[in-house]
């Protein structure tokens, strides 16, 4: 039977993973000038104790926190464009989940989070969504009015010129992905990629749609194409942690 794991396509994270999420945001977020700060994080002077659920959870955790910081100058502008930042009921510790859960929001198009297997709630994530839903309509009209200023079809465009050549170089790196040996041999990982479509081929350069190959230095280590990330990690192979990402 297929499990659900952590993130539901498209469709959001559990409360775990975004407060996870903001208190990895709040200790790397930029740090403005005071004369410039119009967005209060609040204190982060302790370090903040984290639990995951699993190597999945940890991995999309970060994912989403360094997703916000590239785009933390755009969120806070939406916030404040939108006037739902600041709020009397928010306070400053809670900005961190804020932006956040803002990003993802956006990045749903502004959809309704949709999770299919329970998991026990977290109140300051559930206060956090049900303000942002509130102000739908202005966070979205706010972000419609940047990307007119910025003459940007999406906001991957708003990002400098430096940022976004670092990100195509980096989302056409192929995939390394270690075989945990502790839970699974190399034949069997073969075998269950061959039952799931998957052809092993020589090298990179013979890759093609559902193909993987051996790395020749690291035996326990596959490569595939960058564009089959979403299909592995959907793979109950990566849901039983059988492999790792790099």
């Amino acid at each position: 039977e297929k499990r659900t794991i952590t993130l539901i396509e498209k469709n959001g994270y559990h409360d775990s993973v975004y407060i996870n999420a903001a208190k990895i945001f709040q200790g790397i977020h930029t740090e403005k000038r005071k004369d410039r700060m119009l967005v209060r994080y609040g204190d982060d002077s302790v370090s903040p104790m984290m639990t995951f659920k699993d190597e999945y959870s940890q991995r999309v955790s970060y994912e989403l926190a360094f997703n916000a910081l590239k785009y933390q100058d755009l969120l806070e502008e939406i916030l404040l464009d939108s006037c739902v930042y600041p709020c009397h009921s928010i306070p400053e510790e809670l900005t961190s989940l804020l932006v956040v859960m803002l990003y993802d929001l956006q990045e749903r198009k502004f959809q309704a989070r949709e999770i299919f297997d329970e998991e026990e709630p977290v109140a300051e994530v559930q206060k956090i969504e049900r303000y942002l839903y509130r102000y739908m309509t202005k966070l979205a009209a706010a972000l419609a009015r940047c990307r007119i200023k910025h003459s940007a079809l999406s906001i991957e465009y708003i990002l400098p010129e430096d940022v976004r050549k670092q990100e195509q170089r980096a989302s056409a790196l192929p995939l390394c992905v270690w075989i945990n040996t502790f839970k699974i041999s190399l034949e069997d990982v073969f075998r269950d990629l061959k039952k799931k479509g998957f052809t092993r081929v020589e090298s990179v350069s013979d890759f093609d749609r559902y193909t993987y190959c051996v790395d020749q230095h690291c035996h326990d280590v596959l490569v595939f194409p960058s564009s089959l990330k979403k299909e592995l990690l959907n793979l109950d192979l990566f849901a039983d942690c059988k492999l790792l990402l790099q």
